[in-house]
């Protein structure tokens, strides 16, 4: 049997072992990211990864937003990036017209995101590996000037347990709001990555959380199955989703599912609403 040590060998041991490393050498400015370290989970982000690659001026942000706006322009930069090389407008997507696919090229070269290098042909100036984060970039950025949210977008995760990063992570009113974001069509999500959303659900702790699909088709044929499915198998619930709005759904309480149909901000700002409203001790949940 391993001999305990006497009161005065703990001391000098403890006098003996450095603090540990990690402890922030300037003052953490958001309030978002303080709220995720208060939650034992270290500051560290992830690099941008989006069609210009930096901070863009303020004048050329509100421009970019606006044309994100449009699920249909989503849908062409998405196809656009997908392309990883040159493209040809027309091709982006089977959804929009020859001409409407050309007026969004000549879009992303009037904002200086891409250049003709033929009659037919366009190219972004910057190479990413995906729209992910260019929608995380524009949620993020609505989320701060629509609901004046301190915001936080790609938040790495080095837990066991819960993989991956954290999309948005946002507070106001001494809330924090989780929004996990997918930008791919509904046929492409997997089981693995339902149960990882509730893997970071259940670390972060957030006092709401919204799991946001990028698409016009209905959540109930597929998403909404599966989100439940989930949540039944860890006894989170046993109801049936809850419809808020237009394909904007109570899943759980205080956690939501929501689509891009219309207006994929007004969706997310309803499911906000809805959340925080659900937290008054008058809500009756």
């Amino acid at each position: 049997m391993k001999k305990k040590l006497t009161a005065r060998e703990l001391e000098l041991h403890a006098v003996n072992v450095r603090p540990a490393r990690g402890r922030p050498t300037a003052p953490l400015a958001s309030q978002a990211m303080g709220m995720r370290v208060r939650r034992g989970l270290g500051p560290e982000k992830t690099s941008q990864d989006t069609p210009f690659g930096h901070d863009i001026e303020d004048d050329l942000a509100e421009e970019l937003a606006d044309w994100l706006g449009h699920y249909a322009f989503r849908l062409f930069l998405r196809g656009a990036i997908q392309k990883s090389g040159s493209f040809r407008p027309e091709e982006t997507t089977r959804y929009l017209t020859r001409e409407r696919a050309h007026l969004y090229a000549q879009a992303l070269v009037d904002m200086g995101l891409a250049r003709k290098i033929s009659p037919k042909n366009y190219m972004l100036k910057w190479r990413f590996d995906n729209f992910g984060s260019t929608l995380e970039w524009y949620v993020a950025h609505e989320l701060k000037k629509r609901f004046a949210f301190d915001v936080a977008t790609g938040v790495k995760l080095h837990t066991r347990g819960a993989g991956g990063d954290l999309d948005i992570v946002a507070a106001a009113e001494g809330k924090l709001v989780y929004i996990e974001l997918k930008s791919s069509p509904p046929r492409n999500l997997s089981s693995s990555e339902v149960a990882s959303f509730c893997d970071r659900v259940n670390l972060l702790r957030p006092d709401l959380s919204l799991f946001v699909i990028d698409t016009a088709l209905r959540l109930s044929d597929k998403v909404l199955p599966m989100l439940m499915q989930e949540f039944r198998q860890r006894g989170l619930g046993q109801g049936n989703p809850r419809r808020i709005a237009n394909q904007v759904w109570e899943l759980t309480a205080h956690v939501y599912a929501v689509n891009g149909q219309r207006d994929l901000m007004a969706n997310i700002g309803k499911a906000i609403a809805a959340g925080f409203l659900a937290l008054s001790p008058f809500s009756g949940g």
